[in-house]
């Protein structure tokens, strides 16, 4: 009799551990379809929500740093991405992410080491290097800047082939 009841709480507890990730995974979804129609703020409070149910999902962190960034509230969006370095220090994508929002307020040189950053773990990240050059643009290191943009060109980046085009580098 103890061990059939010791049976259904185990399974009452698998049942209530599936259901509350199956939530996290209902929210997550929505908010990507919000951000799809473009409502970032209602999407970043639907990320909030996962957040508040799974501290451990990086993925919820990272898209509501994207958010935070659309709706230029960067020192949310570098917090944000500040806790996936943290947790997770070797995804490029984050200090990509966190180093652009860096540039928006003009914080160049702390832009620039993340972008270092990111090209240590990912040396032919073409927007690393894109986005570096900005930084380096940003401290009127043009000659540098320059360089950064013609290997993000030369790695495909598109948007550096405008830029250089526009800032006529040599």
């Amino acid at each position: 009799m103890i061990r059939i009841g010791i049976v259904w709480v185990l399974m009452l507890i698998l049942v209530a551990k599936t259901n509350a990730q199956t939530d996290v995974e209902s929210i997550f979804n929505q908010a990507e379809n919000l951000i799809g129609s473009g409502e970032y703020k209602q999407a970043s409070a639907l990320y909030t929500q996962v957040i508040a149910q799974d501290s451990e999902n990086l993925n919820a962190y990272l898209r509501r740093g994207f958010c935070h960034s659309v709706m230029k509230e960067y020192d949310a969006a570098i917090a944000d991405f500040g806790v996936v370095i943290e947790k997770h220090g070797r995804d490029p994508f984050s200090f990509i992410s966190r180093g652009s929002a860096y540039n928006k307020l003009e914080k160049y040189e702390t832009a620039l080491k993340d972008f270092d950053m990111a090209l240590s773990l990912d040396p032919e990240n073409q927007e690393a290097y894109n986005n570096r050059g900005w930084a380096k643009n940003g401290l009127a290191l043009y000659n540098e800047a320059c360089e950064d943009w013609k290997t993000s060109k030369k790695l495909g980046n598109e948007e550096a082939k405008i830029i250089l085009k526009n800032n006529h580098c040599k």
